[in-house]
Order: structure tokens, then sequence, then C-alpha cells
């Protein structure tokens, strides 16, 4: 550790502690000599101002909270060198969700890591080049995210205009926040809409003039949220009722067993080494995207309804592909 690394190291050792520490148990904790320990004990005393006193029966040391009457915080910001790392890898996750959709609140903060970095004498540059965060079909979040993740934080009801992929509609909305949701690299707002008296999730790429009003937002249990919107597959919402058996093959399992589809999900190896997966659903729409993702190295084998879905999808994409290739140039010219 560094000098600011053992004074924060040392303030951590005192703060909330109501017992005394003795020089030996100090030189432990900062791994460092006697006269090291003192000079940093004098350093959080006298320049930075904590209420470390010695205590004369003992002869530990503790902070003097009854003197002081408060308790101590170091001023200014202070970090160590793994929590400075943990905010630069931070920022860059972040700035990799979404380009620029924070930037301009950030920036501050960034410009006061950076000198910090730089004082602290911590090689972090070119972190972007060491941080990839890929995405796939990832949409731009638009303009309304910022208004939509105020109202959501200060509990404000919010009022937009929202157009309906699915539906191809327009609708005016008054909802009440409930949770921000970042799936699939996109951004989503479940919330309880005034206008249809139930919960319902809202791509935030698609809300258009979001104006924050002063009516609190109506508040929704989290039990009651985790059922509506987690129970269920994917983005799709309400209380799983049906439950998808699949069963990899061996080659697959491999990777299968690691990866969480559901966080109710269970899941086994069986004897000839294929790995079976049970799925808790309601809307099969997300799901049966995600079981012809595996092609031949899955099969469904419950319920019948998911089993016959996905069997025509499979049929219809190899219709498809024999008409093309039935009427492509080169087929005509052979014939």
């Amino acid at each position: 550790m560094d000098k600011f690394d053992r004074i924060f190291a040392l303030h951590q050792c005192f703060d909330g502690r109501r017992t005394v520490l003795q020089i030996e148990d100090i030189q432990q904790h900062l791994a460092c000599g006697r006269a090291t320990a003192y000079r940093l004990m004098d350093v959080l005393r006298d320049q930075l101002g904590a209420p470390l006193v010695k205590d004369p029966e003992t002869g530990g040391f503790l902070y003097d909270r009854k003197t002081s009457g408060h308790l101590y915080e170091l001023p200014g910001l202070w970090f160590s060198a793994a929590e400075l790392q943990a905010l630069v890898v931070f920022q860059r996750l972040l700035h990799s969700l979404e380009p620029g959709l924070l930037d301009a609140h950030l920036a501050p903060l960034a410009a006061r890591i950076d000198k910090l970095l730089a004082h602290r004498h911590l090689n972090l540059g070119g972190v972007e080049e060491r941080i990839r965060v890929l995405g796939a079909a990832a949409r731009p979040t638009g303009d309304a995210f910022r208004g939509v993740a105020s109202a959501t934080l200060q509990r404000r009801r919010l009022k937009f205009a929202y157009h309906s992929r699915g539906r191809d509609q327009h609708t005016e909305r008054q909802v009440s926040p409930q949770r921000l949701v970042h799936y699939r690299d996109n951004w989503y707002l479940d919330a309880w809409d005034h206008v249809r008296d139930a919960l319902r999730s809202f791509s935030i790429d698609r809300i258009r003039n979001a104006t924050e009003t002063p009516e609190p937002a109506r508040e929704i249990p989290a039990a009651q949220l985790d059922e509506h919107f987690a129970s269920a597959y994917g983005i799709f919402a309400g209380k799983a009722n049906k439950v998808a058996v699949l069963r990899f093959s061996r080659e697959r399992a491999r990777w299968v067993a690691d990866e969480r589809w559901h966080p109710e999900q269970t899941g086994q190896f069986l004897t000839d080494g294929r790995y079976e997966l049970r799925i808790p659903y309601r809307d099969a729409r997300e799901l049966v995207m995600d079981i012809l993702r595996h092609g031949a190295d899955v099969e469904v084998t419950e319920p019948k309804e998911l089993r016959q879905e996905v069997l025509e999808q499979l049929q219809r994409a190899s219709d498809q592909y024999r008409a093309n290739i039935a009427t492509s140039p080169a087929t005509t010219a052979r014939q």
C-alpha cells in the first residue's frame, strides 16, 4: 500500500470502533513498521483533523467521539487504489452500455477521478482498450431516458406518448414508474399504467414527450413486481403458468448447463449425457426465439403446444429456403 491507501485503511481501522487498537495491531493491519504507523497517525490527527487519541490506561489508540461529538469522516474524496480501479471500470461499462447516456452528468466526476489517478500515479490509461462490452441488437435509448430515470428515482408520476411496435399504435399514457430495467442491451420501464389500471412494461426508446408531474407515484410492493415481471419468461410479463422442458445434445449441454435462462429454472444431466432444462413461462414468443437459435441441438419435449409452435417455425423456415433454392438462377440454369 502507498501512503494514501494506508491513511484510508488507518481511518477504517478506527471508524465505528469503540475499543482501542494497540500499535502492533495497527502495524499488522497496515503492513508497515512502527515508525511508519506513528507517522501515519500524526498525519491523520494533525493534518486531517481526526479525533485520534491515546488511551492512558492501555496505551492503545481510538477515535474520541465523546469530545468531538460526531462521527469523523475523511475530508474530500478518498478512495483506495482498488476502489479507484472499480470506479474506472464502472465508468467504462456504463459508457459501453449506452454511449453518451449520462456523459454530461458524469463528466465532473470523471475529471475528478482522472486527477486522483494522476495524483496517485496509478497507471490506468487506455482503459477503453482493456475493457470491451459487446452488445447485440441494441436500440438507441433516445431523449426520454433522463426524464424517465428522474421520475423513477424521485417517485413522481410520468406522462408520455407511446408507440407500440407490436400493435403499431400511438397512445397517451400516465404511469407511476417502478423500475428501470436493462435487458438484452435495451432499456425498459416497469410501471403502473393509470390508463390501463395495471402493470405494464414500456420500451424507453418508444417513449416521446415524457413529462414528470407533481403527483406522487403509486407504490407497488416489490414482491408484486417480481411476481408479475420476473415470473414469466423474458420481457413478457404475467405470472408463469406453463413449464417448458428442453433437452439439449451432449455437445451443447456443456454450455447450457452453465446458462441462466430464468430465475426459477431447474436442470439436470440425463444418463445419455444430454441436459434437460425446465423453464417457467407464460408467453412463448421470446422463448421460441431462444430455442430456435440452438437449432438441431435442442428438442422441446413439453408442452405439446410449444413443441408444435417450434416445429411450425422450423417448417416455415425450411419451406422458405427450399423455395428460394428452387427459384434461384443457378437452379433454373441446371434445369
